[in-house]
């Protein structure tokens, strides 16, 4: 699936890009590489852009962008589940 057809809420983790040259450099830049967990935050009101977040930030993508990264769907706004595997680990105590 498409990273364009998530919802707002969706947790999903990236597969692949099919983008290169600038736009592809960019991206990873941005830190969408295989294996990423992200969540769709919201989409504007006429669907572009959207805004997702990984790794501690928000990012906004055009859609022109978005649809060359290629997803899979690991959960849902309210599921309990979080973005990355396992949660915290506690030190020492």
């Amino acid at each position: 699936m498409k990273m364009t057809e998530l919802k707002a809420g969706d947790k999903a983790e990236i597969i692949s890009i099919k983008a290169c040259g600038e736009i592809g450099s960019r991206l990873i830049d941005m830190g969408l590489v295989k294996g990423t967990r992200f969540k769709l935050i919201r989409k504007a009101p006429l669907g572009d852009p959207i805004e997702i977040m990984l790794r501690g930030f928000l990012l906004s993508l055009r859609l022109s962008e978005a649809k060359n990264i290629s997803v899979v769907k690991i959960g849902h706004v309210g599921d309990g589940k979080p973005m990355r595997g396992g949660g915290f680990k506690r030190r020492g105590r």
